[in-house]
């Protein structure tokens, strides 16, 4: 089992990694609309913050020897299902042709007062 870090991200604000990598699969957690440079929580809109999100999960995977076209399933929670439609707009832009599997968990809140926090198991990629 390798923990993943990377400056690429947000740090951990917690007693969690970034990313488990074990027996070939990438595990990330929950991504928020957080800044990596600054730690800065961006409470911007759906489509911004569910951008941001997905970029950090991006880099992690790629500090794990893994990219989104290798994304097996993504854990998406939402602090109100009514945006969904602007969630999964930004969703499909990002993956483009890949779709991984996918739940969508509707939650009260979330950290920071964020609207969308997203985790993604990933296949790391073939030497």
């Amino acid at each position: 089992m390798k923990m993943i870090s990377t400056s690429d991200a947000p740090a951990p604000a917690g007693h969690y990694s970034q990313a488990v990598v074990h027996d070939g699969l990438v595990f990330v957690s929950g991504q928020l609309a957080v800044d990596a440079a600054t730690g800065r929580k961006f409470v911007g809109t759906i489509e911004q913050q569910t951008k941001i999100a997905l970029e950090n999960v991006a880099a992690i995977l790629r500090a794990a020897g893994s990219d989104i076209d290798h994304v097996l399933k993504t854990t998406v929670y939402i602090s109100d299902i009514e945006l969904w439609g602007r969630v999964n707009e930004v969703y499909a832009d990002f993956f483009g042709g890949h779709r991984p599997a996918r739940a969508v968990v509707p939650t009260r809140e979330l950290h920071h007062g964020l609207l969308v926090e997203i985790e993604a198991i990933a296949t790391v990629l073939a030497d």
